[in-house]
């Protein structure tokens, strides 16, 4: 279990963890984050998550207070520190302490936080028998208005979308576009499969373009299956012979029924079951070592 964080440049016992009540991140949402899962000794993905790190906090002006050599090293530091060999790693860099106002100008130095524990988002008898999910009413954010690439620590769109699973006492919702077409879901990115054919939505419709549904295509591609990248609507995903989610904390997790309707025959399909076992084998034996 985690004992320490890293905060401002050191490490603080967990429960003694804290920023500013005037930071920037806490008053107005303003900065970003990864989440990234370490397996067996190894973090996975790692190059590729502190580039969306990057990217994101370039997309919003936001200089990143160490180089991406350093940050890996704390990165991989910290689960030393607190021996951990599988585990997920939250990293958080915030606008940092400020003023009351929005200017981001009065925020001299941006805040660094790196935590390491781990996480279960799922039961693991749902990976076997799947998800029953909802779609939310709650719209995705539109890309013209803030960009869904950016992976921002402003998540109360995906969190609205969260509180109507709840109320209908379910682990997961969709959410749709502003046009109506399949977006991804609060916290993870969907698929569908019909005919033997992958599909899932581009990026463009408004998705986050996960690490993990990257290397579900990648894994897909080597095996022979096809994938295409296309907008569906609700039509298409309750008529699919498949469907499944994917994201750094779920992994690859089948969904069974949507708003009540069974999809396929009601159990995790092969395809999926195929593409789950191909991810974890993947996670044991690719990463940055330890």
């Amino acid at each position: 279990m985690s004992k320490w964080v890293y905060v401002s440049g050191e490490y603080v016992l967990k429960d003694e963890a804290k920023v500013s009540v005037f930071d920037h991140g806490f008053l107005y949402g303003d900065g970003v984050f990864e989440g990234i899962r370490a397996y067996g000794g190894r973090v996975f993905r790692l190059d590729e998550h502190l580039q969306r790190l990057w990217e994101s906090a370039k997309a919003i002006c936001l200089e990143i207070p160490l180089s991406r050599g350093q940050l890996k090293e704390k990165i991989l530091e910290s689960l030393r520190k607190n021996e951990l060999k599988d585990a997920y790693i939250r990293l958080v860099v915030s606008r940092g302490k400020g003023d009351l106002g929005l200017d981001p100008g009065k925020c001299p130095q941006a805040e660094l936080i790196i935590i390491t524990d781990k996480i279960s988002i799922y039961p693991e008898e749902l990976y076997e028998k799947g998800l029953e999910v909802i779609i939310a009413s709650t719209r995705r954010n539109i890309p013209s208005a803030l960009n869904c690439r950016i992976k921002s620590l402003n998540y109360l769109n995906n969190i609205l979308a969260k509180i109507e699973a709840n109320r209908e006492g379910m682990p997961e919702a969709i959410m749709l576009s502003k046009d109506g077409y399949i977006a991804e879901c609060t916290g993870d990115n969907i698929f569908i499969v019909k005919e033997g054919k992958l599909v899932t939505p581009p990026v463009w419709v408004g998705i986050l373009s996960g690490i993990t549904r990257d290397v579900v295509i990648e894994i897909a591609q080597k095996e022979g299956i096809s994938v295409e990248e296309n907008i569906f609507t609700s039509f298409a995903l309750y008529n699919s012979d498949e469907c499944f989610l994917t994201g750094t904390a779920a992994e690859v997790i089948p969904v069974t029924r949507v708003d009540g309707r069974t999809i396929g025959k009601g159990v995790a399909g092969p395809l999926t079951k195929r593409l789950m076992e191909r991810f974890r084998q993947l996670t044991q034996v690719e990463g940055t070592p330890i």
